[in-house]
């Protein structure tokens, strides 16, 4: 129940039974890997770009909630310039951000600043498709508006989901959690694949 709204019945996540979760990591294993083989040489191109136009960390990573409240480091191509802890901190970036670097920008527009996370999906700490990981602060404050929230950490984050395909970037968290919840409890492998 959301805000008075019935919504979907998560207490049988269809991921939980052994079959569905052996296909789905076997799926990401040897989706990751061949995705790498065929992003490898532009991942390359992006790496040695970044280090001749700004000096600083190629990755950046940066701490996520994932199944069962799992902390991982989620990475990402660097997108802005390097900045103090305490600054980075401070703000949300905003569109025109004048942190973000050019060849960040065009790595944003494109997504390909997410390439890293096949990393993460080979290791296991993400699947191609589920929740989008929260970052640890965001969960906190999610969870106490939203105490449903973490049924979503029933599943292990994904570096896409139904809430990132069907809503937008501006989608309410109350809005992506129904998202989220309706993924879960009707969980299947072609669902995954049209996704």
């Amino acid at each position: 129940d959301l805000d008075g709204l019935p919504v979907i019945h998560v207490r049988h996540v269809p991921l939980s039974s052994s079959f569905n979760s052996t296909i789905k990591r076997c799926v990401d294993i040897f989706g990751s890997l061949v995705a790498i083989m065929i992003f490898g040489i532009p991942m390359l191109i992006i790496a040695c770009i970044l280090k001749i136009t700004d000096p600083g960390p190629l990755i950046f990573k940066q701490t996520r909630i994932g199944l069962h409240n799992h902390e991982f480091n989620m990475y990402k191509f660097r997108s802005m310039r390097v900045q103090k802890e305490n600054e980075e901190k401070k703000a949300w970036t905003t569109q025109n951000d004048p942190r973000i670097t050019p060849i960040g920008r065009f790595l944003r527009k494109s997504n390909m600043d997410e390439l890293p996370q096949l990393l993460n999906v080979l290791k296991g700490d993400m699947t191609f498709v589920g929740p989008r990981p929260e970052m640890i602060k965001n969960v906190k404050e999610y969870t106490e508006e939203l105490p449903e929230f973490e049924y979503r950490l029933r599943m292990k984050a994904g570096l896409t989901g139904y809430a990132q395909i069907r809503g937008k970037y501006n989608t309410t968290p109350k809005d992506k959690l129904i998202m989220d919840m309706m993924y879960i409890e009707q969980f299947s492998i072609l669902e995954d694949i049209q996704l």
